[in-house]
């Protein structure tokens, strides 16, 4: 841990830089470039609402904003360990030339998707404004399911960036993965749904939704239960064994990607 907080500290300009690349490429041919970090959760959101509505029911005016708070974290944690998975296959040149430590390449990748993350949350507290949600001090709060979805996503996508290197099938396999979890975060329906028919232990064994219930809990006090100081506990101390975990094992394993890649 203390080594990848010295080589942050020590190559914060090719961090920046990077992070500045990503960014730049993401939307590069694109007409409307960076807007699109704010119309796709809308847009997509208009779409959930329209589809599911039905499911929560049309008379729930706080809706769009409980399908917004699960889209909004399920994205990141998506597109970052995604994006980290194959940062060692995509800096292969560089990593063949360039001495600099490898856990660079993800970490660049995680801030770079973190950046337009927090540039979406725009969006959340224009529609919370548009559908005149209220306002309390547990909004406040948002920041740490926040930062738990960010260190959680950091050590999935070091493990997945090691593992990548050495099982290249693993992206196919991710991606599977990840529809899995996506159908088991409560995106779209209404969790009182599932814990009807006796599967609300499904939705917990899924850590994304459980920072996605606290970060709605957090946004809409009223959509959910009452706030699970529990459910906080378990999911911090799983979110950092996670980022640790992903630290150890992609350092362990670094000195070997330049005979994989």
């Amino acid at each position: 841990m203390q080594s990848v907080i010295k080589n942050a500290k020590k190559y914060h300009f090719l961090i920046q830089q990077l992070v500045t690349r990503d960014i730049r490429l993401k939307y590069r041919r694109s007409y409307m470039g960076y807007i699109w970090t704010l119309l796709e959760p809308l847009l997509t959101m208009i779409v959930l609402c329209f589809v599911f509505s039905q499911l929560k029911g049309k008379s729930d005016r706080l809706f769009p904003l409980y399908v917004l708070t699960g889209k909004l974290i399920y994205s990141f944690f998506s597109g970052a360990t995604k994006s980290a998975m194959k940062a060692i296959q995509t800096n292969s040149a560089m990593l063949r030339k360039v001495n600099v430590p490898k856990v660079i390449y993800p970490l660049t990748t995680i801030f770079s998707n973190f950046i337009f993350f927090l540039l979406s949350l725009i969006v959340l507290v224009g529609v919370a404004v548009a559908l005149q949600a209220p306002v309390s001090l547990m909004a406040l709060f948002s920041i740490v399911p926040i930062l738990l979805i960010f260190f959680m996503s950091t050590g999935i996508g070091l493990i997945l960036a090691t593992l990548e290197v050495f099982f290249r099938d693993m992206q196919y396999l991710w991606n599977v993965a990840l529809t899995l979890i996506m159908y088991t975060c409560a995106i779209f329906y209404d969790v009182s749904l599932v814990i009807k028919h006796g599967y609300g232990w499904v939705l917990r064994l899924n850590p994304v939704y459980m920072v996605i219930l606290l970060f709605r809990q957090s946004i809409i006090p009223s959509s959910v239960e009452p706030f699970a100081w529990q459910t906080l506990g378990i999911t911090a101390a799983f979110s950092f064994a996670l980022f640790f975990v992903g630290i150890y094992v992609f350092q362990k394993n670094q000195d070997k990607f330049i005979f994989y890649v």
